[in-house]
């Protein structure tokens, strides 16, 4: 059985000086993800749909922006951000930069790409 312990800490994260994940949930038997998401400043993750799970996110530092398929969330130190399952989103960092720490359930996929078919 796993037990409680501390995961990580975003006051030593390099939050906002580079773009990416810099920390993720690394259990193998888990029924959560979760990950530190980290742009630099003025960057940001073109429009996209996400995922068919709900997220929600904790903005820990810098600014900036979500533009949702119809409105403009700006961002600041200590939002709660509910992404519903599906919804269109972009995240562009401010000035100086963006980090977010992001928790949904786990997503149940076996890779990227489609494993192609013996034979």
């Amino acid at each position: 059985m796993t037990q409680p312990r501390r995961m990580a800490n975003t006051n030593q994260l390099p939050a906002g000086v580079k773009n990416g994940a810099i920390w993720k949930l690394e259990p193998e038997e888990r029924d959560l993800d979760a990950n530190v998401i980290s742009l630099a400043p003025d960057q940001s993750i073109g429009a996209h749909q996400g995922p068919a799970l709900d997220v929600l996110l904790h903005i820990f530092a810098g600014s900036g922006t979500l533009v949702t398929e119809d409105s403009r969330i700006e961002l600041t130190l200590g939002d709660i951000i509910y992404l519903p399952a599906r919804s269109q989103r972009e995240f562009i960092a401010g000035s100086a930069g963006l980090a977010y720490f992001s928790v949904h359930q786990r997503k149940r996929t076996q890779g990227l790409m489609p494993t192609p078919p013996a034979g």
